[in-house]
């Protein structure tokens, strides 16, 4: 049950007794130059991915940087770790200061327009643990960010992440809920989405 809302810049809400989330607004102070600099030097990737015997284009760009030897997998799209990025090891440093969270990887994802998306999904692989931490930092264009119960689908929150903002996510809501980035037929700018991760090593 969602017990508060969002109510400025600094706010957090309780999705369940042991799910959180925290927005901070502009948390990056110069969210342009970061996304022009990411959009033009990461390596970015079109991935494919199969559902109900089909194949197709996963509908966004996307880049994995982590610490060397580490893999991630999801919807059976394996990721091997490309080198970190100065300015994605910058970003972390000043996310891990602000949470005293420790991430040695982050998933990119470039949505070039309103027709890219990400479907209804959780950050529950079993490589990210137990209640995991996520920091996601978004840059560029806002874009409608969807939470929702797994169970009461009904029960969700809708928030419009604008450039530079950062969200948190962490204790069971990735247990419990799930998200998305809904597509939109509006003409938006392209969106950057940097989300931090500690990958668990077996």
């Amino acid at each position: 049950m969602i017990q508060n809302n969002f109510l400025g810049p600094h706010s957090s809400v309780i999705l369940d007794d042991e799910c959180h989330v925290r927005l901070i607004s502009s948390f990056v102070s110069n969210p342009t130059s970061v996304f022009k600099e990411l959009q033009e030097e990461l390596l970015w990737r079109q991935d494919k991915i199969t559902l109900y015997g089909k194949t197709h284009d996963v509908p966004r760009l996307q880049a994995w940087y982590a610490d060397p030897g580490l893999t991630y997998t999801y919807s059976h799209i394996q990721l091997s770790p490309l080198p970190w990025y100065p300015l994605l090891i910058e970003l972390k440093k000043q996310i891990e200061k602000h949470t005293n969270e420790s991430f040695n990887s982050v998933l990119c994802n470039y949505y070039r327009t309103g027709n890219d998306y990400v479907a209804w999904h959780a950050d529950d692989e079993k490589e990210l643990g137990i209640q995991p931490t996520i920091a996601s930092l978004s840059l560029g264009g806002a874009r409608k960010f969807v939470l929702r119960e797994k169970k009461k689908k009904t029960n969700k929150i809708e928030l419009n992440l604008g450039s530079g903002d950062l969200l948190l996510m962490s204790g069971r809501t990735q247990e419990i809920f799930e998200h998305q980035i809904v597509k939109t037929k509006k003409e938006v700018e392209g969106r950057i989405n940097l989300t931090f991760r500690r990958i668990i090593i077996s």
